[in-house]
């Protein structure tokens, strides 16, 4: 008697078992329920375990809307009970209502958020063998069209994402090299300057990793003489520009002048490109020099300050310079056409006219100017009631040419910049190189912004719950950027490349591939469940060579996959082949 094989379920699993195995790996969710332990009545799945689904949600499906949740987790319900071992999943365990607890919690309660960040990095420092020692420290906004209240988090300030008419948020982070994994992350109020955030962002990061000697990275806003001074006393080290307020151009310039005449050498730094680590390429020129400092709390220390040329800097502004000498010198010209629709400039007219170009190109010192001032007089006759008269008429004619040895002066001064350290021992190619990885963290940032993590729009209105929010996708970035390491590594480790990746040329390999483009690869995996005899059967749909090869670089096992096949204890439904 034959019975018939019935198919009754199928859930497209993709990237959420190895999503959920990552996370697992992390320790998320115990230390969240360590930090944020829940009420008695809290029933189901734990906070951890709800903001550990949703996190697998919003990094397979890029969408952090609440409601979205439950209606996909329904249709996951078996792979989400196998992968968490929690036979009693139900899809209310992540409905829009808990989820609205957790970014309670997690954006209420600051205290615990940072217990949270201390215990979580020193796990992965722990489990990942990961060594601190330079940390890189920046900020970024985030836009809104929440209404703005006196004291609130959202307020008008400088916006980062060119949108000044819109209230923001800032969000101050500290990642570590060379991951850009964050440490710490601190939302503030949209107008609050950068300055004031880096001291408590360092005693943040210095809490978590407890070890002096870190280098700390940032922009020229990390330069103040405070934030430079507290770090000196913290025995550690800082590597950073000064703006132009702190080195006044012409400082700068007495600095450049014995590397003019001759008088100061010079080291090249050189860098080895990802395609061509053999072939590296000479990309900037500088020279150290020591001082001495003293803050105004009387701590004493001894910095050098790195002034070194980027080549590449320097050739792009040698061509704006350029364009905006053209721009000058046709603007310029164009003010002697005659002819209808020009109008006709006396002497001041032009005088003025030729003065507002140049202040805008900024080339006054470049140009030489010259006016030609022609004056015709011309009689006519009487017509009428009007009698006779001389008519005089004034035609000035502007030319200019370029002054070669200001113009030469200005382009030996492009692309200079001064960065300061009081880590001695750091030579002029380390910091240069040190410092062009500044991308690291701002990678993080535009992964805020980017298709998986996709903080804006926010669809919030509870500045707690955004402020929650951002801390649970700060929570996924950290699972991006261990993702992206741990294949890296494994990959440089057996000098290998990783294919199968980039749509339309599969045969292109990389050695840096993406955590977002490893990701991709798992779309069209499924979970089936048939019925045969009043039995039923699991069977997943068999990994392909990439899949698998991206499941054993990351160091888990191919059976949290087909482990799936046999979570009902009897043997797996055996798919036939087409």
């Amino acid at each position: 008697m034959e019975t018939a094989l019935t198919v009754t379920r199928i859930e497209r699993v993709d990237d959420i078992p190895l999503l959920l195995a990552q996370l697992a790996k992390m320790e998320v969710a115990s230390r969240l329920d360590q930090h944020f332990p829940t009420h008695g009545n809290w029933q189901g799945l734990t906070l951890g375990e709800v903001a550990v689904v949703w996190l697998a949600y919003i990094l397979s499906e890029g969408d952090h809307r609440l409601n979205s949740v439950q209606g996909w987790a329904a249709g996951l319900l078996m792979t989400l009970r196998v992968c968490l071992g929690a036979m009693n999943l139900r899809e209310l365990d992540v409905s829009d209502d808990r989820l609205c607890l957790v970014l309670d919690r997690l954006g209420g309660d600051d205290a615990a958020w940072e217990a949270y960040e201390q215990a979580q990095t020193a796990t992965l420092l722990r489990v990942y063998d990961l060594k601190a020692r330079r940390v890189r420290i920046d900020s970024t906004t985030a836009k809104s069209y929440v209404g703005v209240t006196e004291g609130g988090l959202f307020q008008f300030g400088h916006s980062k994402e060119h949108r000044p008419d819109l209230p923001q948020l800032k969000i101050n982070q500290s990642t570590l090299d060379p991951l850009g994994l964050p440490l710490s992350t601190t939302v503030v109020s949209g107008e609050r300057a950068d300055d004031p955030l880096y001291v408590p962002e360092m005693r943040k990061v210095q809490a978590i990793l407890k070890q002096p000697g870190v280098l700390y990275v940032g922009d020229c806003k990390m330069a103040a003489l405070a934030t430079r001074a507290y770090l000196a006393a913290s025995e550690d080290h800082y590597l950073c520009p000064l703006s132009a307020v702190q080195m006044p151009a012409a400082t700068l310039r007495a600095l450049l002048e014995p590397v003019w005449a001759g008088e100061q050498a010079l080291t090249p730094v050189s860098r080895a490109p990802e395609t061509a680590p053999d072939q590296p390429q000479h990309i900037a020129n500088g020279f150290s020099y020591g001082v001495t400092l003293t803050s105004a709390e009387g701590v004493v220390w001894q910095e050098q300050r790195l002034v070194v040329q980027s080549l590449k800097q320097a050739a792009a502004q040698h061509h704006r310079l350029d364009q905006r000498l053209q721009q000058a010198e046709q603007d310029i010209a164009g003010l002697n056409q005659r002819g209808r629709g020009h109008k006709r400039l006396d002497e001041a007219q032009a005088r003025a006219t030729v003065d507002a170009i140049l202040t805008q190109q900024a080339v006054a010192t470049l140009l030489v100017v010259e006016y030609q001032v022609d004056t015709q007089t011309t009689r006519t006759r009487a017509y009428l009631e009007r009698p006779a008269r001389d008519v005089t008429k004034v035609s000035v004619t502007v030319r200019t040419a370029r002054d070669p040895l200001a113009y030469a002066r200005a382009v030996r001064g492009l692309g200079w910049r001064v960065f300061v350290s009081n880590d001695l021992a750091l030579d002029v190619g380390e910091a240069v190189l040190a410092y062009r990885e500044e991308y690291l963290i701002e990678r993080g940032f535009n992964r805020y912004r980017g298709k998986l993590l996709g903080l804006t729009p926010l669809y919030l209105c509870s500045t707690t719950r955004i402020k929650g929010l951002i801390r649970l996708l700060a929570i996924g970035l950290r699972v991006l950027c261990l993702a992206e390491f741990t294949v890296r590594a494994a990959l440089q480790a057996k000098a290998e490349k990783l294919d199968q990746l980039y749509a339309g040329n599969p045969k292109r390999a990389t050695a840096r591939p993406t955590t977002e483009m490893m990701l991709r690869t798992f779309t069209g995996i499924s979970l089936i469940v048939v019925s045969l005899g009043g039995t039923d059967w699991h069977s997943v749909t068999p990994l392909n060579a990439v899949q698998l090869r991206v499941v054993g670089l990351l160091g888990f096992p191919a059976a949290i996959y087909q482990g799936m096949s046999a979570s009902s204890g009897e043997a797996p439904f055996k798919m036939s082949e087409p």
